[in-house]
């Protein structure tokens, strides 16, 4: 364990700091939470999307991005179940959601991300999500329906928070999660794509952070 350790310690620079470019092979990290009409991407209706794009610091810590979210109208024979309606709240077709055709929500999503993709030098996003493989699914599923060829997103790898934070915390529940990381968390706020998402984006930083802190940053030579 010991030797592990040391090997680690010599491969990388505690004090360095390195370009959001270069930390995840070139990859942006965009965290992603959806709500939905139930578990069957396939034929449950999407029915809010947002996403926090990850920053890095002049120290070289990783920062939360503005959160963006999409009320989205559900598709044509989309399936919705009463209760997953019931667990978000969610009515999806009142008229003060302001809710958006799928394709449009999509577009409008993937061209924010593109642009956050430039803007950090990277080659493509990769998805962060709390049970990542659920949010993925959705996204790609929509984009599919929706015939949107230029996604950004990886095609099949994820950061996982469950996992990052069951590693780091002992903790699966992202309330939980969020609490033992010190972050600040309402249970009567979540289940709103924008609030879950902007907490997953605080404890994905917060546990890239920390082990930053005390394994140090690794290098890209």
């Amino acid at each position: 364990m010991k030797e592990d350790m040391d090997y680690w310690l010599s491969e990388h620079d505690k004090s360095g700091a390195i370009p959001l470019s270069l930390r995840f092979r070139g990859y942006l990290p965009i965290v992603v939470d959806v709500e939905t009409g139930g578990f069957n991407w396939h034929t449950d209706a999407l029915l809010e999307v947002a996403a926090t794009p990850i920053d890095m610091d002049e120290d070289g810590n990783l920062i939360c991005g503005e959160t963006v979210d999409f009320p989205v109208l559900p598709f044509e024979g989309a399936n919705l179940e009463q209760a997953a309606l019931e667990f978000t709240g969610i009515d999806p077709y009142a008229s003060e959601r302001a809710a958006l055709d799928e394709g449009e929500a999509m577009r409008e999503l993937f061209s924010v991300i593109r642009r956050a993709v430039k803007a950090a030098g990277c080659k493509r996003a990769i998805l962060v999500g709390h049970n990542a493989f659920f949010d993925h699914s959705f996204v790609f599923a929509a984009a599919n329906r929706q015939k949107i060829k230029r996604n950004p997103f990886h095609p099949f790898s994820t950061f996982d928070t469950v996992s990052l934070a069951g590693m780091a915390f002992g903790q699966t529940v992202l309330a939980k999660a969020c609490g033992m990381a010190g972050i600040g968390f309402s249970n009567r706020e979540a289940h709103s794509a924008a609030y879950d998402c902007s907490k997953t984006a605080e404890l994905f930083c917060s546990i890239v952070n920390r082990w930053r802190d005390a394994y140090g940053t690794p290098s890209v030579e």
